[in-house]
């Protein structure tokens, strides 16, 4: 019998699962904790973040960071090498330009035109970070955002902390980025959404699960349609014929950067996950659905 719980936090929602029901109270004490922790050092939203703090010395050389937050840097440099830059934590200035700036639960669903600049955004190699010593610097002008990363690295992180404190199988997703840890298989259903009349049910063991899509974050702005996924090859949302990714992974973290790469790829996705013998379940446009790395149909 599974317990579950769920909260929200990082401006989504937070699930814990367990299979042993007197161990949900601590795990998600646990996760609570450590999504604490992650949200004060990572939030591009948070005033008070460590990220902001980063993003406003641009320019001004190395400054210390605190240990999660290079873990979280370095998280984001792994996916962004992983996908040869097309998950790219340097796009926090082209996100803000299309006027996600604060949590999306507060992005105004309408608004005025916005003016798009097409350009490649700085790239990842900008982030001189400097594990040993904990610092890190980037250039002027550059504004850091993990959001392409965080949420995956974040469920990776919980979950193994779970496993590690109470030594038990746990499943923690956040805002459907999900990580398993502890040997249990668990079921897990991939749709566009609760409601949607075509899924399917997969077991994940001891890795991550992630889906990526153009249909949860939406805004307009001027009467155009606007998603959150940039492109960091013009620094602009991407189009892509692909209305969600799903990718199974050793990581959470690797899930998420195939599922959001295979998005930007666009028709060259399923010969790149085949090569990386990532398993993914890919939707179209129009509804079809492609497999690509060994997906079971």
């Amino acid at each position: 019998m599974l317990s579950s719980a769920a909260f929200k936090a990082m401006g989504v929602s937070n699930t814990v699962a367990v299979g042993e029901p007197d161990a949900l109270e601590p795990s998600v004490d646990i996760v609570r904790r450590e999504i604490a922790a992650i949200d004060a050092a990572c939030s591009r939203f948070r005033a008070d973040s460590e990220l902001t703090a980063v993003n406003r010395s641009a320019g001004l050389g190395h400054v210390a960071i605190s240990r999660l937050l290079a873990e979280a840097l370095e998280a984001a440099v792994r996916a962004a090498e992983m996908t040869a830059g097309l998950v790219d934590p340097t796009v926090g200035k082209n996100v803000e330009d299309i006027g996600y700036t604060t949590t999306f639960r507060a992005v105004p669903a309408d608004g005025p035109p916005v003016e798009v600049s097409v350009r490649r955004v700085p790239g990842w190699h900008a982030v001189a970070l400097d594990r040993a010593n904990r610092t890190v610097a980037i250039p002027h002008g550059v504004v850091l955002d993990l959001g392409a990363s965080g949420k995956a690295w974040a469920a990776d992180r919980c979950a193994q902390a779970v496993a590690d404190e109470l030594g038990i199988s746990v499943l923690v997703e956040c805002g459907g980025d999900i990580a398993t840890r502890g040997g249990a298989e668990w079921p897990v259903r991939v749709a566009l959404d609760a409601h949607a009349d075509e899924w399917q049910d997969v077991l994940v063991r001891d890795g991550g699960l992630a889906t990526s899509g153009t249909t949860a974050r939406r805004w307009r702005r001027g009467g155009v349609e606007i998603h959150d996924i940039i492109d960091p090859r013009t620094g602009s949302p991407v189009r892509t014929p692909w209305v969600m990714v799903t990718v199974a992974a050793a990581s959470c973290l690797e899930a998420n950067a195939a599922a959001t790469a295979a998005l930007i790829l666009g028709t060259q996705a399923i010969a790149w996950l085949d090569g990386c013998r990532l398993p993914a379940r890919l939707v179209a446009m129009d509804g079809r659905v492609e497999t690509a790395g060994g997906w079971a149909a």
